[in-house]
C-alpha cells in the first residue's frame, strides 16, 4: 500500500557507512530499508534501528543474486508501493590493493569487482526504477570514489595520482559513466542520479589510517538522497563540493 511517508533502499546497511546512513535518514523520518546479504543480518540491524525509534526493516538483498533483487522489489511494491531513494552502497575492492602491476591484474578480478561495483548497481536500479517512477521526487545516489577519477588520476600532483588499484578504480569510473548517462535519460522526470565520493573513512574497507570518522562518511548520501527540486543530478559530489569526473 502507498504511503506519504519518503522509503528509503540502502544495499550494504549492516555495517559501516550503509549503517550510518541508515540511521542518518531514519532520524529524518525516512522509512529505512535495510539491505543486506543475509537476512537475519539484516533483521537484527533493523531491530537495532527501531530500537532508536527508527522505522525500519530488513531485506534480505545480495544485489549480485538477481533472485533477491527481484523479491527485494516485489517486498517494497506490496509493503509501500513506492520507493523514493534508493543508495547503491553495497561495494567491494580489490584483496591485491594498491599496486603498480597493473598489467598483471587477473581477469577473475575483474569480473568479481565489476559483478558488485557496476554490474549488480546497474541492475538493480532496472528492477526498481518502476518503484521510484511513482514517487514524487525520486533519488538515487550512487556510492563511487575519487579513485574513479579519471582527471584525477591522470594528474602526477593529484593526491591519488599514486594509489593505482585498477580493478577497483576503473569499476568505480564506470560507475561514473553510469550516473552521468542514466542522469540524462531520467532529465525531464523528478528523478535525481548523483554520484557520491564518501572520503576516506574508518571502515573495515578504508582501515583505521583514513582521517575521517563513519558519521561524516555518510553525510554526502544523506545530502544526495534528500536534495531538493532545485539541487543537481547528473554529478560527482563530496560533502557538497564537485569533483571531476
Amino acid at each position: 500500500m502507498a504511503q506519504d511517508k519518503k522509503v528509503a533502499l540502502i544495499t550494504g546497511a549492516n555495517r559501516g557507512i550503509g549503517l550510518e546512513t541508515a540511521k542518518q535518514l531514519g532520524e529524518q523520518g525516512i522509512t529505512v530499508l535495510v539491505g543486506a546479504r543475509n537476512l537475519s543480518v539484516a533483521e537484527g540491524t533493523a531491530a537495532s534501528l527501531k530500537s532508536s525509534g527508527i522505522d525500519a526493516y530488513g531485506v534480505q538483498l545480495d544485489v549480485t543474486n538477481e533472485a533477491d533483487r527481484k523479491a527485494a522489489a516485489a517486498f517494497i511494491a506490496e509493503k509501500f508501493g513506492k520507493l523514493d531513494i534508493l543508495i547503491n552502497n553495497a561495494g567491494v575492492s580489490s584483496p591485491e590493493g594498491f599496486t603498480s602491476v597493473i598489467s598483471q591484474v587477473r581477469d577473475e578480478e575483474l569480473q568479481r569487482v565489476f559483478s558488485t561495483n557496476l554490474f549488480a548497481v546497474v541492475a538493480l536500479t532496472r528492477e526498481l526504477l518502476p518503484l521510484l517512477r511513482k514517487s514524487p521526487a525520486g533519488r538515487i545516489v550512487n556510492l563511487s570514489s575519487i579513485l574513479g577519477s579519471n582527471t584525477l588520476h591522470a594528474d602526477p600532483k593529484s593526491p591519488i595520482a599514486d594509489f593505482k588499484s585498477f580493478a577497483y578504480d576503473a569499476s568505480k569510473t564506470a560507475l561514473n559513466a553510469y550516473t552521468i548517462h542514466l542522469a540524462w535519460e531520467l532529465k525531464d522526470t523528478p528523478i535525481k542520479v548523483n554520484a557520491a565520493h564518501p572520503g576516506w573513512v574508518k571502515t573495515e574497507m578504508g582501515t583505521d589510517a583514513a582521517p575521517m570518522e563513519i558519521p561524516d562518511g555518510a553525510k554526502t548520501s544523506v545530502a544526495l538522497a534528500t536534495i531538493g527540486a532545485d539541487g543537481p543530478s547528473g554529478r560527482f559530489i563530496h560533502l557538497g563540493s564537485e569533483l571531476p569526473w
